[in-house]
């Protein structure tokens, strides 16, 4: 069963850690007003020159980075605050190629709601922190007014700018000591129900995130099933299948000329002989590619090192994983087959002289696979494809699947599938 982050109806609130959130105001406070002009100058002068030779085109697709880079670092500061083990922001890519796909990427992004939650928290607390650097700067002024009678002088100012005789400064230095400290506290408490307010997901989102992850799974399970079988009923049909069919035939033939011309006869049987070990060795092919039995007795270590031994090009192996952890069958399964593919098409379509493949074991335990070849490239997903086949099968694993691949190549896919627990 996979794991999935405690929705905010079940996960206990995340804890005060004052002084932290504190610190996290003040230095935002300090950066904030970086930050925002940055974003707000790429914004403005953007819109400015967007008319002027398209200059500002390029400041606006910054604006569009930048508020991307924004959002990114404000969950992953809220996350680690307050221990909330949020999903880090990602870029919205599009599934479309080329200049036009990174067109539609950057307008998926401008759209996500998520970015924008996140920029907006991170303006509220900038503003926050503006306040609590004042604050700061009052209680450091509040401390120096309570010592002032030593000073010899006969009226001090208080903290908010009101007169008052040196007998009473005492008084007024702790009175604005403690007003300043308390509205501090004040801010990093409401910081904190704000960022949970605006930052976490809801229940209803997680619960249609959920539900829309799981329709995608099982529409990939199905589909993965469905290329799987058109493919074995295509090897069935296109080798094995004629392969016997002449064995049956030969042999025939043999049994009629047995008595006659032995010597015809013992030839034809010596021919399905090699027919049948053909079929078997097809068979045997067939079946490691429904089930690889070494995978299941050696690991994936020992699988990718027997399918690069019997791929037609050569292949550059660099396999990671660490020793003695726990088997994700599941997902060594979906990584063992998409290399598979992805190595014979690289035999079959790309014309490519050698193949590397990295397999890496990634934080949050997910299975990571790049598959490089520097063949022709123009690789597509078709449907009922090979490509399509890989896809379908990390998709229902709950994986995801990226494929780069321009005319002339080279062509590069990764490969990301969670170990389920």
């Amino acid at each position: 069963m996979t794991t999935h982050p405690a929705s905010p109806a079940q996960a206990p609130a995340p804890p005060l850690r004052l002084f932290p959130t504190v610190l996290h105001l003040a230095g935002l406070g300090v950066i904030g007003a970086v930050i925002l002009t940055v974003l707000s100058t790429l914004l403005g002068v953007g819109l400015g020159l967007a008319l002027v030779f398209g200059v500002g085109l390029i400041l606006l697709v910054g604006f569009i980075y930048g508020l991307f880079a924004t959002g990114w670092f404000e969950i992953a500061r809220a996350s680690g605050l307050y221990h909330l083990d949020l999903e880090p922001l990602r870029w919205r890519g599009s599934p479309r190629k080329g200049f036009g796909g990174w067109l539609h990427s950057l307008w998926r992004q401008l759209g996500d709601g998520r970015m924008w939650r996140a920029v907006a928290n991170l303006v509220i607390a900038c503003f926050m922190g503006a306040l609590v650097l004042q604050l700061l700067v009052m209680v450091i002024r509040s401390v120096a007014i309570v010592f002032a009678p030593l000073t010899g002088v006969d009226s001090v100012i208080g903290p908010f700018g009101v007169p008052a005789a040196a007998s009473w400064a005492p008084v007024v230095g702790i009175l604005g000591a403690v007003l300043a400290i308390a509205a501090i506290l004040g801010l990093a408490v409401l910081h904190r129900t704000l960022t949970r307010a605006i930052v976490v997901p809801s229940r209803e989102a997680e619960l249609t995130e959920q539900v829309r992850a799981t329709s995608a799974q099982r529409e990939g399970a199905v589909r993965a099933a469905d290329v799987e079988r058109s493919r074995i009923e295509r090897d069935l049909h296109d080798g094995v299948q004629p392969r016997l069919v002449s064995v049956g035939m030969t042999l025939g033939l043999a049994q009629q000329k047995i008595d006659t011309d032995p010597d015809a006869a013992k030839e034809l049987i010596g021919e399905a002989h090699t027919s049948t070990k053909a079929a078997i060795t097809e068979l045997r092919q067939l079946a490691r590619g429904i089930h690889a039995s070494v995978l299941d007795d050696r690991g994936l270590d020992a699988a990718l090192s027997a399918l690069a031994g019997r791929s037609h090009i050569p292949v550059q192996l660099d396999v990671r994983l660490p020793e003695g952890g726990v088997r994700c069958r599941d997902a060594e399964a979906a990584v063992y087959f998409s290399i598979a593919e992805s190595l014979t098409n690289a035999a079959k379509h790309s014309r490519a002289s050698e193949c590397r493949v990295i397999v890496r074991m990634r934080e949050g335990d997910v299975l990571w696979v790049r598959v490089e070849d520097n063949g022709l490239g123009g690789a597509q997903i078709q449907p009922g494809g090979g490509l399509d086949g890989i896809s379908n099968r990390v998709l229902a694993a709950g994986g995801t699947f990226w494929l780069d691949s321009p005319q002339g190549g080279p062509t590069s896919l990764e490969v990301s599938v969670p170990c389920a627990s």
